[in-house]
């Protein structure tokens, strides 16, 4: 289809409208100025040969022409006339609909979604540290992420998002360990949630590692390694804190526990194994967290060849740049990642190997504490015995001396040892009763 600005007609007026109509759809798109501009120019057109025809029958009935013919044409011009305001106010009223079709929608979802935005604290490779707010639309621009890898860093995921994951991307490495949510990009780290443990702990070592107070040289990696180093020491350091508060708790309740059964000593012992629990997760999370990173070289080379004009091939991992140089820097980094990764999965492994001795030590005092507990219940289930077969043996003796202490003469009153005698007799068969019933019972 022509463009508009290539119309032209023959009529001037018309030639300029067309002209200044061209000039205003330069700014819009081909698709916007069909749709609004189009039918007001056939309309313009429409009216031009209108006014034509009416000059030419007013100077055909001025000449003396056929006056049947000129009312003819008369009648034709005016019912012309009025489909031509038809068409005229019936694309004007399409075009003013239309144009309130489109604006409804955009103005519904501008108003029906809101855009979260974030307070973040950033730190540059110089060790300058400002707090900010970005929205997730700048985010996304600036680190050249996409939404979906963001939910990984989410805050306000945290609840779904609780596994520690360390994604490579392009241009930015996402980092999640519980409480530290951060992206780390070539020239600067943003931090989520700076004001909880993981993140203080964070830039408490990183920093440092920025700017070193002995010595006057930069860091020795590259800025996305420190970042990720330092992510990996305060997780686990904070791990190892922990273990250390608990591990000499654990031990006190240990020997305490089997000759000294309180309340309060076994809510110790339960609190205790509860942090052991977790602890004991989060440690083996971290632990195949790394594990996996260590069995892809992929994602170790992707994080090599980050800010440098390096590819990586998917299938055979090679590295491809153009400059010699820097694919031998990326194989010595390379090296470097696969030794600290290495390094800090044998912390990890380390305090997950003491964790779960220290809950295996805590479940078997657990099952020692049950063992002591049935023997007791069983020894309390004995007495409870003991007493139910002598209430039924003494009330059987208390059965006979109801039956002789009857007002009805027996003639037993009348001898003088019958009392005695029978007497003698209950208390003898209820404690013969008694044994032959316990012997009965315990056999069984």
């Amino acid at each position: 289809m022509a463009s508009i600005a290539t119309l032209s007609f023959s009529h001037p007026p018309l030639n300029s409208q067309i002209a200044s109509s061209a000039s205003v759809c330069v700014s819009f798109q081909a698709l916007a100025c069909h749709r609004f501009l189009l039918p007001v120019i056939l309309t313009a057109r429409l009216r031009s040969s209108r006014k034509s025809l009416k000059r030419s029958l007013a100077e055909e009935r001025a000449g003396g022409g056929d006056g049947g013919v000129l009312d003819l044409d008369a009648a034709a011009v005016q019912r012309e006339e009025s489909e031509s305001d038809g068409v005229e106010n019936g694309a004007v009223d399409g075009t003013v609909r239309s144009s309130q079709r489109t604006s409804i929608p955009s103005e519904s979802i501008s108003l029906g979604i809101k855009e979260p935005v974030y307070e973040v604290v950033e730190v540059k490779p110089d060790g300058l540290v400002s707090t900010k707010k970005i929205s997730r639309r700048q985010l996304l621009k600036s680190s050249g992420l996409r939404p979906r890898d963001i939910r990984s860093v989410d805050p306000s995921l945290w609840l779904t998002n609780s596994m520690p994951s360390l994604l490579v991307r392009d241009q930015a490495i996402l980092l999640n360990f519980g409480s530290l949510r951060a992206i780390a990009m070539h020239e600067r780290v943003l931090v989520f949630d700076y004001n909880r443990k993981g993140g203080k702990a964070f830039l408490k070592a990183l920093l440092p590692r920025l700017n070193p107070k002995n010595t006057s040289v930069g860091p020795a990696m590259p800025f996305e390694l420190e970042v990720v180093e330092a992510a990996l020491l305060s997780r686990i350091q904070r791990l190892e804190q922990r273990l250390m508060i608990l591990e000499p708790r654990v031990a006190a309740l240990l020997e305490v526990l089997p000759n000294k059964l309180t309340a309060d000593v076994l809510e110790q012992l339960r609190l205790s194994k509860q942090t052991l629990v977790e602890l004991d997760s989060r440690a083996g999370a971290l632990k195949q967290m790394l594990l996996d990173l260590l069995e892809d070289p992929y994602e170790i080379r992707r994080i090599c060849i980050m800010g440098r004009n390096c590819t990586v091939q998917r299938n055979s991992n090679d590295v491809e740049c153009s400059v010699p140089l820097e694919k031998e820097i990326a194989e010595e980094e390379e090296e470097e990642i696969e030794m600290l990764l290495e390094n800090y999965l044998e912390r990890c492994e380390s305090c997950h190997g003491q964790a779960e001795r220290l809950l295996d030590s805590a479940k078997e005092m657990e099952d020692s504490i049950a063992v002591n507990l049935s023997s007791r219940r069983l020894e309390v289930s004995r007495v409870e015995l003991l007493l139910q077969v002598g209430t039924f043996c003494v009330a059987v003796g208390a059965l006979i001396a109801g039956i002789f202490g009857m007002n009805l003469k027996s003639y037993l009153e009348e001898h003088v040892f019958a009392f005695w005698l029978t007497t003698a007799g209950i208390i003898f068969g209820a404690v013969a009763a008694f044994f032959i019933m316990y012997s009965y019972l315990k056999s069984v």
